[in-house]
């Protein structure tokens, strides 16, 4: 998987149509529709939904919880330690706990390390002082989230009937102006996939 893939395949969103599969037609439509779909999923759940293929670094920046009495930095989405590496103004840390804790165990992903108290090596909170290599992302597309791309650009494919942003029919009471966000069941399907704190 890719990192920021498109979420369901053209085969997938042509069944889901009731369009048949030797019917080409429209591929290339369908297509796009899927991708911007897809992107408009990551921009509402603040996220992205795929995997990069080989462990990368990526810098962060430590924040204090004073309520807690530790450093957390908040990381790119991760449910794989396979290459995990911290490093804390370039000396390696191996005492931190990843969070939620039981976020793998539920089908989600890790969003935070933090750094235990008996580590030897502790952040001050300068800019981009931690480099944490790892192999970020989802190792599967959540379900929910490919059903939210089918629906989301089942609606993008329809607004070739719709140009002004109104479909339905005003003489037969079935108006209904396509509103300047996510399809309201999309948004419903991704609600518990919306990531509250962006990463920088």
């Amino acid at each position: 998987m890719a990192w920021a893939p498109d979420y369901v395949t053209l085969a997938a969103q042509k069944t889901y149509l009731r369009i048949p599969l030797a019917d080409t037609v429209d591929d290339a439509d369908l297509a796009v529709a899927i991708t911007a779909a897809s992107r408009a999923i990551d921009d509402h759940c603040n996220r992205q939904f795929g995997k990069v293929t080989a462990a990368e670094t990526r810098m962060y920046t430590a924040r204090p919880d004073y309520e807690r009495g530790v450093w957390v930095i908040d990381i790119d989405d991760l449910d794989d330690v396979t290459g995990l590496a911290v490093l804390v103004g370039g000396s390696p840390v191996t005492l931190y706990t990843l969070e939620p804790v039981n976020a793998v165990v539920k089908g989600k992903v890790w969003e935070r390390l933090i750094i235990s108290t008996d580590s030897s090596i502790q952040p001050t909170g300068e800019d981009n002082e931690a480099a944490i290599t790892a192999k970020w992302g989802w190792t599967t597309t959540p379900v929910p989230v490919g059903q939210a791309g089918r629906l989301q650009a089942s609606r993008f494919f329809s607004r070739r009937q719709s140009p002004y942003g109104v479909a339905g029919s005003p003489d037969q009471g079935s108006e209904l102006r396509l509103l300047a966000r996510v399809d309201p069941d999309v948004g419903v399907s991704l609600r518990g996939y919306r990531r509250e704190r962006s990463v920088r």
